[in-house]
């Protein structure tokens, strides 16, 4: 079974990232490079989740292994461990070989890295760019990144003279490595704390308020009153758009030099308006040199960057929107069940979707019924009390994982406890459902991200190519501090634990951190404990107040804005549903 598990893990995990970017990307219209740099970058980010657990079990398998083989004389040497519970070591069922952890992580770490801070950010500003060449894209991708990467090298600048001057240290290029990955840690532990923050508290309440059908009812409406004032934006604002390309149009003839140009932008027109515009340029006239009133090529490559910044967000607001009115359905026929006498459940439309005849065979309207009306709702209250029992245990371990003598992290705990009887499911089963609750707490944090309508996963194939590129960067730059934070809160890390034991071969490839005591020391110690701080702040819903304040209408449950978007919500289904039944 040697490297058997690792073979499977990376197999699965492949096709799991392949599924994921399939539901949030369109592999048929957006760009192969964007699909291929996307997948990678996902793709290495959940292998590192997935396969570190394996890392953890061979790493107290070989440390049990070298405290047989020493003798006691031998106990001062490179690596001391806890001395095991029975002289014999039993080789976990996902041993992977000596050599090749090193190797993985090493192409892993590396390859995502240079996704994060080199390739996305430079194929993100490509995406938008509305060059009409390579070469065009090209130069503005590098120009736009000039800022970004000299921000870099003066980050990484700044601790590279702090150890130059340091006579403490003989700068060498492990040395140099370090100092590279703890800049790039630094920056990942800063953001991953203020995700982990509102994650913690907002998934298990989510999860509760999921059990509640009339405040589910009541945001979906506040929702539909939000988004068809984004979508009454969006559609004017590209009406705003095509008129202008319609000018463009109609004062480009077609032997002008800059004919192509147009032509490039009306291809990213929708198909309507590409009609409308070519029926009012049917009448042929050429290009007259004499004219002297047209756009330069500078003003083509901004009106096409609005063309599909806009194209993109009139499509996205229009899915969304059918979305939210099917949820807005399907929660109003639950409402309208739940005092059904015959217990079957019935639908005001049907899916359009075609329904799996397995899943319709044994998925009956009477299991249904019993599913949406009575079982889901406790079904979800039991996950959010348990998802809330491990949010509490996240941020004690958080706040004590510093201290080693007594030990109060929880987490390491538990697995110091598994390691003394080499229980390894256990161990990595522990350390799979920590890393994935911590992952599930940041990522979904990243998928709910909205910047000024920029950066924004939606499903069914409607996220654009920046956003696809955005979360992948950030999912690279967040999973390696992930993993290194979860390391610390079970104490694998030797920087944690003051243990000199065999580190893991994730944590070996890091280089030491003590070439930068001021941040192995304070920063990654004391830094996470602002968790508890950004839990309370999410828990009194004090950002989404500020907000409110400020004229970012949020969902509030006692607040009379609320109340009048909820009821223009309920009155927008309305007339949603009449629509439907007349189609």
């Amino acid at each position: 079974m040697s490297g058997a598990a690792l073979g499977l893990e990376i197999v699965f995990v492949f096709f799991l990232a392949l599924f994921l970017l399939h539901r949030y990307g369109d592999f048929k219209k957006q760009h192969r490079l964007v699909i291929v740099a996307t997948l990678l970058a996902w793709y290495l980010c959940f292998l590192i989740v997935f396969i570190l657990p394996l890392d953890v079990s061979t790493t107290i398998y070989n440390r049990c292994k070298l405290a047989v083989n020493s003798s006691p004389a031998e106990s001062n040497g490179s690596y001391v461990t806890l001395a095991p519970s029975k002289q014999r070591c039993f080789k976990p069922w996902s041993y992977i070989p000596d050599g090749i952890m090193p190797i993985f992580w090493r192409v892993v770490y590396w390859t995502s890295q240079f996704l994060t801070w080199i390739l996305l950010p430079f194929m993100q500003s490509y995406a938008r760019s509305g060059g009409f060449s390579i070469t065009g894209k090209i130069k503005t991708a590098l120009i736009e990144n000039a800022i970004y990467y000299g921000t870099y090298l003066l980050i990484f600048g700044a601790f590279l003279i702090y150890v130059a001057v340091n006579p403490k240290f003989n700068l060498q290029w492990n040395q140099l490595q370090t100092i590279g990955i703890a800049a790039a840690n630094t920056w990942g532990l800063f953001l991953l704390v203020l995700l982990l923050g509102y994650g913690l508290v907002e998934i298990p309440r989510s999860h509760w308020n999921g059990a509640k059908r009339g405040y589910l009812l009541m945001k979906t409406y506040f929702k539909a009153a939000k988004l068809m004032t984004e979508k009454a934006d969006a559609e004017e604002n590209l009406e705003d758009v095509m008129e202008e390309v319609r000018k463009v149009s109609e004062s480009i003839k077609y032997n002008h030099p800059l004919r192509k140009c147009v032509d490039t932008i009306l291809k990213k027109c929708p198909n309507e308006y590409q009609e409308r515009m070519g029926r009012n340029m049917d009448d042929y006239e050429d290009f007259e040199e004499r004219q002297n009133s047209y756009p330069s090529e500078k003003s083509l490559v901004k009106l096409h960057k609005q063309v599909i910044y806009s194209v993109q967000r009139h499509r996205r607001t229009q899915v969304q929107w059918q979305i939210l009115l099917e949820q807005a359905f399907y929660l109003e026929d639950v409402a309208k069940n739940e005092t059904s006498a015959t217990r079957q459940f019935v639908h005001t439309f049907q899916s359009q979707e075609p329904e799996n005849k397995f899943v319709q065979y044994f998925y009956t309207p009477t299991v249904e019924w019993y599913w949406e009306c009575l079982l889901r709702p406790w079904f979800y209250r039991v996950l959010a009390v348990v998802l809330a029992m491990f949010s509490v245990i996240v941020v004690w371990s958080e706040c004590t994982f510093f201290s080693t003598n007594p030990v109060l992290s929880l987490f390491a705990v538990f697995i110091q406890l598994a390691e003394k009887t080499y229980n390894y499911i256990y161990i990595e089963m522990a350390c799979f459902l920590t890393i994935f609750f911590l992952s599930i707490c940041v990522y979904s944090t990243v998928f709910r991200i909205r910047v000024f309508n920029y950066y924004y996963l939606a499903s069914h194939h409607q996220t654009d190519a920046y956003s696809l590129l955005f979360s992948g960067m950030l999912f690279c730059r967040l999973t390696p501090p992930l993993c290194l934070n979860f390391l610390g809160l079970t104490h694998m890390d030797a920087t944690i634990s003051h243990r000199d034991a065999q580190p893991t071969a994730y944590t070996s490839i890091m280089g030491s951190m003590r070439v930068l005591s001021f941040i192995a020391d304070g920063f990654y110690i004391y830094y996470p404990m602002l968790v508890v701080i950004l839990c309370i702040a999410t828990y009194f819903s004090l950002g989404t107040r500020c907000l409110n304040l400020l004229g970012f209408q949020q969902f509030m449950g006692d607040s009379e804005m609320t109340s009048d978007l909820i009821d223009e919500g309920k009155e927008l289904i309305r007339r949603g549903m009449e629509r439907a039944v007349w189609k």
